[in-house]
């Protein structure tokens, strides 16, 4: 049986037994994340005072069909179907992000297949596979990774819409 009386707030229980909150998502390249020194701090502190809102979709999570909103940062660690308009999108080495979107800067370790448009930069690691419909204003792609399919910059692919 339900007993509200019996309901301890888990964040005063945590503050008086001197737990803290602590991220340990890993980043990018497999490393845990450090605490911060702000991380005993009952609210969160993004790691760049201009990161906004971020979605991290965890090593073993597979979402399908979403459309993701409102979201600054996406970082992709694990399988991911969505459309999304976005500032970053990182997709770690074992992530895998399957269809349409729009963001500032893409940063590919992992798997991307879709439509991709970069506004600013797209920058393709020699771990990243990108393939589809592929737009960019500008791109760094290091050795060993690829990119293939109907790829074009933003200011060409405006050229040939006149």
């Amino acid at each position: 049986m339900f007993n509200r009386d019996g309901i301890i707030d888990k964040k005063e229980e945590s503050q008086r037994n001197g737990l803290r909150n602590v991220n340990l998502t890993p980043d990018l390249a497999g490393t845990p994340a450090k605490p911060s020194a702000d991380a005993n701090k009952t609210k969160a502190v993004p790691s760049t005072p201009d990161a906004g809102s971020k979605l991290i979709v965890g090593p073993d999570i597979k979402m399908k069909g979403v459309e993701i909103t409102n979201c600054d940062t996406l970082v992709v660690e694990g399988r991911l179907e969505a459309s999304m308009d976005s500032r970053v999108v990182q997709i770690a080495e074992n992530g895998v992000f399957t269809g349409t979107v729009s963001m500032d800067v893409a940063e590919i370790f992992g798997r991307f297949d879709g439509e991709l448009t970069a506004r600013k930069q797209l920058v393709i690691h020699a771990t990243g596979r990108v393939s589809g419909h592929i737009r960019y204003g500008n791109i760094r792609i290091e050795e060993g990774g690829e990119l293939t399919g109907d790829v074009s910059t933003i200011t060409g692919a405006k050229a040939t819409a006149r």
